[in-house]
């Protein structure tokens, strides 16, 4: 179509869904962008490959997808930016769901806009089929609700039919969509029909793929023998890694399952936005089947039957997903507030660490949440990032329970854990965790991991075992006596520890969230707000590190392309120090 006809299309591949990143890529080397041998590198650290395509980074690349579902308003722009011209969209029954494309679909009907879409609809989301958990869905259904008179409903995998369908919304005046029903990966062993497909397509799957097909060249390059790159560095006082995302799940199936059944029916609600094999949810669906929904990719409106669920002083929702999707939270947890709502959420993939889809995937705005006016204690909205597995367990066991015996939890509480793993953190023994069997977690209390006499950093999260190595390498080689203070109660002063801090040298943040958004952006403020501050004590020096840049792709690279890595914190706090 496009090259038939160049005057009637803008010829870009739109795609609002990112992981179907591959065609982009395609294109780029089709177009001469890129070298088709490059394509091997995809999602590699420093690549330019990164796992959603990206406007600016990668050579040829003509659009940001974003995340799922979040593309057709934008399109809708450039249709009216080009008028008389034909917009394509690719998308699917997964980002369909997405309210954005309700809202969307609406001006594009109502301003009767060229906006051309392709549906893939193959019943497959990342944790189940919609068909099977989202009775009533239906993306040519939805599509006509919002006023959509041209839909047509083909076979995908069938290429006349198929065809015909697009040429007849090409031809239509005005917005129209073609909704492909196919398998996932249809022809591949293994795969199809599974959200195996949802990206990357193992070996062991491809190459029976590419013998059936005698592609002798694809099963010799996939039979390399190749390595996954791992962070090479080996950190000080630092234990065994384990993902916290999985331990928030383990420990919430261990609390649910001391309850009374009826109990657990009446006033626990939990709601899936089809990631609870990420978020560590999955653990707790098949056990309290009553209590857990299986959900669609539907970020606002499970949040909000969450906070409704849990308006009851009896009763709490309990929400997770992506840090990343938090953002398109900011007026529903304003609603929950107002509403004095008991939510219980649990924000993995947090900070940058691990995030190969890269930048439109980053967790770094946690502290968008913290966004209501001064609040009573009772209801105030508190977010929590431990440092690892064992402080994970110890603070999902004290915030989540409404009631326990000799306190209680109302209100907002959210806790935000990485996609990779961590390590324990260990005392000075370099043996024993500092979060032992007998540790309990105290909401609002900053925790003194290692005393120093030149300053301290303050740190949480995945940013913890960086700092710990920055201040034991500083110690042992340079003679530096910087301290280490884990800060896991993000949103909450601890007087006492700010006026320990007020009084040192120097207070470094380290995090993995924005500079510009994060606790380093709020953090000099509370310094300053000190009684020690306040009665003119000398002003210790301040800095921040954290995220501030576009993401360099890959896995554990992310760090180091932000500079939150051991070396660069060092290289800060020696700047400091003098």
């Amino acid at each position: 179509f496009f090259r038939a006809c160049p005057n009637d299309f803008v010829p870009v591949f739109y795609d609002e869904a990112g992981h179907r990143v591959a065609t982009q890529y395609l294109m780029a080397a089709l177009e001469g962008f890129i070298a088709p041998e490059f394509l091997r590198f995809y999602r590699k650290g420093g690549s330019l490959l990164p796992g959603h395509p990206e406007l600016g980074l990668t050579p040829g690349i003509k659009f940001s997808s974003g995340r799922l579902g979040h593309l057709w308003g934008t399109v809708n722009g450039l249709a009216l930016a080009n008028p008389g011209k034909r917009i394509l969209l690719l998308g699917s029954d997964g980002s369909q769901m997405e309210g954005n494309n309700a809202e969307s679909a609406r001006l594009a009907v109502a301003q009767n806009l060229w906006v051309k879409l392709v549906v893939d609809d193959n019943n497959v989301t990342i944790t189940g089929h919609p068909g099977e958990y989202l009775g009533g869905f239906s993306v040519e259904g939805t599509l006509g609700g919002h006023g959509m008179t041209c839909v047509k409903v083909c076979d995908g995998e069938n290429i006349p039919e198929l065809y015909q369908a697009i040429r007849e919304t090409v031809l239509f005046d005005g917005p129209a969509a073609v909704v492909a029903k196919r398998s996932m990966a249809p022809g591949i062993h293994g795969v199809e029909g599974t959200s195996g497909g949802h990206d990357a397509v193992a070996a062991k799957t491809s190459i029976p793929y590419f013998e059936a097909r005698k592609n002798v060249d694809a099963v010799k390059y996939l039979e390399l023998d190749t390595v996954k790159t791992k962070d090479p560095k080996v950190y000080k006082h630092a234990g065994a890694f384990n993902a916290m995302r999985k331990t928030v799940g383990s420990t919430l199936l261990s609390i649910l399952s001391q309850m009374d059944p009826q109990q657990l029916t009446d006033t626990i609600k939990i709601i899936d936005s089809d990631l609870g094999g990420s978020t560590g949810f999955s653990q707790l669906q098949s056990p309290f089947p009553s209590s857990y929904i299986q959900s669609g990719v539907m970020e606002r409106g499970n949040f909000s039957a969450c906070a409704g669920f849990g308006m009851h002083p009896n009763k709490q929702g309990v929400f997770s997903t992506f840090c990343a999707f938090l953002e398109m939270l900011c007026s529903e947890i304003t609603m929950a507030r107002l509403n004095r709502s008991n939510v219980w959420c649990h924000f993995s993939h947090s900070g940058v660490d691990d995030m190969s889809d890269n930048t439109c995937h980053f967790g770094i705005n946690a502290l968008f949440a913290d966004n209501g006016i001064e609040e009573n204690d009772e209801y105030a909205t508190k977010l929590y990032f431990p440092g690892d597995v064992n402080q994970a367990k110890a603070v999902v066991e004290r915030t989540f329970p409404l009631i326990s015996d000799g306190f209680t939890n109302a209100g907002i509480r959210m806790v935000f854990t990485t996609r990779s793993k961590t390590p324990l953190i260990l005392k000075p023994d370099g043996v024993t965790p500092h979060y032992g069997e007998d540790y309990v977690f105290q909401p609002g209390k900053d925790e003194l991991i290692r005393e120093g006499n030149d300053g301290y950093i303050v740190s949480f999260g995945d940013a913890l075992y960086r700092s710990l190595d920055a201040v034991e390498t500083l110690r042992t080689e340079h003679k530096f006596d910087v301290g280490l203070v884990n800060k896991p109660s993000l949103n909450v002063i601890d007087p006492a520890m700010m006026e320990k801090l007020a009084a040192a040298k120097f207070v470094l943040v380290v995090e993995s969230f924005s500079t510009k958004t994060g606790l380093g952006s709020k953090f000099g403020t509370w310094l300053l707000m000190t009684q020690h501050a306040q009665n003119g004590g000398a002003l210790c020096k301040y800095g921040q590190v954290g995220t501030h840049t576009e993401g360099g792709g890959g896995l554990w690279e992310q760090a180091y392309h932000q500079g939150f890595d051991s070396l660069s914190i060092q290289d800060k706090v020696k700047t400091m120090v003098g």
